[in-house]
């Protein structure tokens, strides 16, 4: 059994998409149609039938939906 080793805060690796799925919430298609959209990060090529995500835009992008979401929740000034 392989166990992702422990990485220091803010260090990058490759995802698979089952980590970028329990990361975002998002099941695969939804990830696919952000993608589409350019409203995801894009999916490195690892090989013929593999694919990744860089962990740094994942977290990012995460982020900024954080953000925007605690800036939306903010009293607007009349």
């Amino acid at each position: 059994m392989s166990q992702t080793p422990a990485l220091s805060q803010g260090e990058r690796r490759i995802l698979r998409l089952d980590e970028v799925e329990a990361k975002s919430g998002f099941k695969r298609a939804h990830i696919y149609a952000l993608m589409k959209k350019g409203e995801f990060p894009q999916a490195l090529r690892l090989g013929v039938r593999a694919v990744g995500w860089d962990s740094a835009e994942v977290d990012h992008w995460i982020s900024e939906r954080i953000k925007n979401r605690v800036l939306s929740t903010l009293p607007r000034n009349a």
